[in-house]
């Protein structure tokens, strides 16, 4: 047994013993809640930083929203916002804007002509083409009727616009579309993949006043064309031409220098019709407009200068031509035009711009020609078109021989509809009449559908 004195002994070891633990407990209890009550410190400090930036976020939307501009404010503002910034390419000029755009459209057409057949594959099926209405004596002709679909006409441009730091501003333009024919056995055709090569429409760069390279001729007006269905619609009273040119616009005038060509046809009207470049004077053109919330107008005047085989010849036309608004749903659009050799301008080259003598001597033959267009918008989706063409050709018979065109004219009338913006849903049915000098003639129907949509 140990003695009561060795047992107290014992304890107060112990007791002694345990002491510097209890003491190194505590000061490790002491540093855990130190390092505690830190982390717990910062939180309550990122909370505080956090609340403080929701309470200026909150003041400054608060400001806004009370210097909030009115609704008719924000709609001028957003009128006049500019675009957004186009994709810079790494050779353009700093700051210049790049824009691109187009349209898909599907042509479809039904055709009855009643003196011949129009050639499968050429222009007469694509689109109205004046010159080729098939025409034959009174009782001779026989009818044909066929049915033509293509894409052909389907679009896409390319621009690029730069101000410079003096403020001149440069722009660049190009158009193409896919009317250009196939390229093997197997293109261009209807048999198999009906693939066309690309048109060059229109490539052209403009620095201020000044134009240079391919677009439409200055002699004609563009804004004045009738919104149909089919490519150009009133073909035979239409100026339409695109060619390279150098171009000045100062206000309301504008003059250019053309690419000169010289259509002839030889005496007595034997042979294929001559396509001449001998030309050495560029055609000149000047033009007048004037525009305003009613509508434009505008004048242009024509110069030329034709040379074939050592012969020279001179031409001129003047062209009027305008849209007039009648009020918030109704547009009439107009143009009158001719002149001497006017003839490769007018309707598709219907007639000549020259005929050959028995000498071989140059003589520029006289030609006139428009149209009259009313549009209707029966409501914002739906519009339609009435349109009237005519052309007639002064041909010199003891020259130019019988079987030249003497007079053709067409009418047509369309529904448009718009289910939404950009896409055109349109049916036009068209009436087509040509007569040559010897009295043989022809007519043409047609019933063309598009689906277009641009982009």
């Amino acid at each position: 047994m140990i003695g009561n004195k060795k047992l107290a002994a014992l304890a107060t070891t112990a007791v002694l013993a345990a002491m510097p633990l209890s003491a190194l407990a505590q000061a490790m209890d002491a540093q855990a809640m130190e390092a505690r009550m830190a982390q717990l410190e910062q939180e309550m400090q990122q909370m505080r930083d956090l609340l403080q930036a929701y309470q200026q976020r909150d003041a400054a939307n608060a400001a806004n929203a009370a210097a909030a501009p009115t609704p008719a404010a924000l709609d001028a503002t957003r009128v006049a916002a500019p675009a957004a910034p186009a994709v810079v390419m790494p050779n353009a000029m700093p700051g210049t804007k790049f824009s691109f755009g187009g349209f898909i459209k599907l042509d479809s057409m039904y055709t009855r002509t009643s003196d011949g057949e129009i050639a499968d594959g050429s222009a007469g099926r694509l689109f109205y083409f004046p010159g080729a209405t098939p025409v034959a004596a009174d009782g001779k002709g026989r009818s044909a009727s066929y049915t033509d679909m293509h894409a052909q006409f389907s679009r896409f441009w390319l621009g690029a616009d730069t101000t410079t730091e003096r403020g001149d501003k440069l722009k660049a333009y190009i158009e193409a579309d896919m009317y250009g024919g196939g390229s093997n056995a197997f293109a261009g055709n209807e048999v198999i993949t009906n693939t066309y090569a690309l048109t060059l429409r229109q490539a052209y760069v403009s620095w201020n006043n000044w134009l240079a390279g391919q677009t439409w001729s200055n002699f004609q007006d563009v804004a004045a064309l009738p919104d149909t269905v089919d490519f150009t619609g009133p073909s035979e009273g239409t100026i339409f031409s695109r060619q390279a040119q150098l171009r000045y616009t100062r206000g309301a005038w504008s003059f250019s220098a053309e690419n000169p060509q010289t259509t002839i046809t030889p005496f007595g009207g034997k042979g294929a019709r001559i396509n001449s470049g001998a030309d050495v004077m560029p055609d000149l053109t000047a033009r007048w407009l004037a525009r305003g919330d009613w509508g434009h107008f505008t004048v242009a005047a024509l110069l030329r200068s034709f040379r074939y085989d050592g012969h020279d010849e001179s031409g001129g036309a003047l062209s009027v031509s305008g849209k007039f608004n009648m009020g918030a749903n109704d547009d009439l659009r107009y143009m009158v035009s001719g002149g001497a050799g006017v003839g490769r301008y007018l309707g598709f080259a219907l007639g000549s711009d020259t005929v050959l003598d028995e000498e071989g001597r140059l003589h520029a033959l006289d030609g006139y020609g428009g149209f009259a267009a009313w549009r209707h918008a029966f409501s914002p989706k739906l519009r339609g078109n009435l349109v009237y063409s005519v052309a007639v050709l002064d041909n010199d018979t003891a020259w130019t021989g019988y079987e030249v065109t003497d007079k053709a004219q067409s009418v047509r009338a369309n529904l448009i509809y718009s289910p939404f913006p950009k896409l055109d849903l349109g049916v036009e049915l068209s009436h087509a009449q040509r007569r040559l000098e010897n009295g043989e003639k022809g007519d043409m129907n047609r019933v063309h559908t598009h689906v277009k949509y641009s982009f």
